[in-house]
């Protein structure tokens, strides 16, 4: 996660298991999110939506997202952690089925995207390019 990118300080919102709203995590995000152009918030609000999803169907607790934008190149890096040593792995998704696409759609809306184990669980992480900050 070290090479994700040199932006500036992180957001954080810690994930409540009982809590699984991904629209109030969206909401959240978006003031922090404020300076990007509509299209390029759509793609990084996706990309939150979907890693988040994924703490909430997969992970275990305690969790958390951090989020920071950076100007010079115009990124935006998303950090899902979770206390699950389970790996996510990309898949391709059956044609009929209705999951297993969120790192799908993180893999085609990143720059880069990873995993890092961590001493309790692990972090998964994305950069997502933007075409300019307003």
């Amino acid at each position: 996660m070290a090479d994700a990118d040199p932006g500036g300080e992180w957001s954080t919102r810690e994930l409540v298991r009982d809590v699984d709203d991904i629209a109030e995590v969206r909401r959240w995000a978006r003031p922090v999110l404020r300076d990007l152009v509509e299209d390029d918030l759509v793609d990084v609000l996706l990309v939150i939506s979907e890693l988040v999803s994924n703490v909430f169907d997969h992970a275990r607790f305690p969790a958390r997202l951090m989020l920071r934008t950076s100007a010079d190149p115009c990124v935006v890096t998303i950090v899902a952690e979770d206390s699950s040593p389970a790996m996510p792995r990309l898949r391709s998704p059956a044609l009929d089925s209705v999951r297993n696409r969120g790192l799908v759609i993180v893999d085609k809306l990143s720059e880069r995207w990873g995993v890092v184990r961590r001493a309790t669980g692990k972090s998964v992480w994305a950069v997502v390019p933007c075409t300019t900050m307003s």
